[in-house]
């Protein structure tokens, strides 16, 4: 999802998952869930944190996402870490399926939305960061913010 459409609203965002993992491609799937799970998420009550998603026998499911009970709810209220169906064509199943089998690859929720009124998730297709990645990454950062910080200063006097 590159651009933020009109009927777009974030409801949770892995950020996580980028400070762990390089991305190497992303998609949006959609994902099937029960009436209590569609009410927890429009109040925001997910947890991505330890979530991934695994193709099991041609379909694909979200596995540890945690989405909490709905409040209001009864006895038919879901289970909170139940794995999810997502919704994905078959021949982009059975291409992602090629890539995960490749060594260190795997799929991660990015984050949650609601697109038009339907729940969607965007996937990542992603390999695990080294230790020395993760501080070179942090390193990266830090020197940014300092020269933004310099180039914002630089204007405030005269020649």
């Amino acid at each position: 999802m590159s651009e933020k459409k009109e009927g777009d609203k974030l409801i949770v965002n892995n950020r996580k998952a980028f400070h762990d993992f390089f991305i190497l491609e992303r998609m949006e799937v959609g994902i099937s869930l029960v009436g209590t799970e569609v009410k927890s998420l429009r109040g925001g009550r997910v947890n991505l944190k330890d979530g991934f998603a695994r193709i099991d026998r041609g379909e694909l499911y979200l596995h540890n996402c945690h989405i909490s009970p709905y409040s209001h709810g009864n006895l038919a209220n879901h289970e909170p870490t139940r794995r999810r169906k997502l919704l994905m064509g078959k021949k982009d199943i059975w291409r992602l399926s090629g890539k995960v089998r490749e060594k260190g690859l795997t799929l991660i929720p990015l984050k949650i939305y609601f697109q038009r009124g339907w729940a969607k998730v965007e996937l990542g297709l992603a390999k695990g960061k080294d230790l020395h990645d993760k501080r070179e990454t942090e390193a990266k950062k830090s020197a940014n913010r300092e020269m933004q910080r310099a180039l914002r200063g630089k204007g405030n006097f005269e020649d």
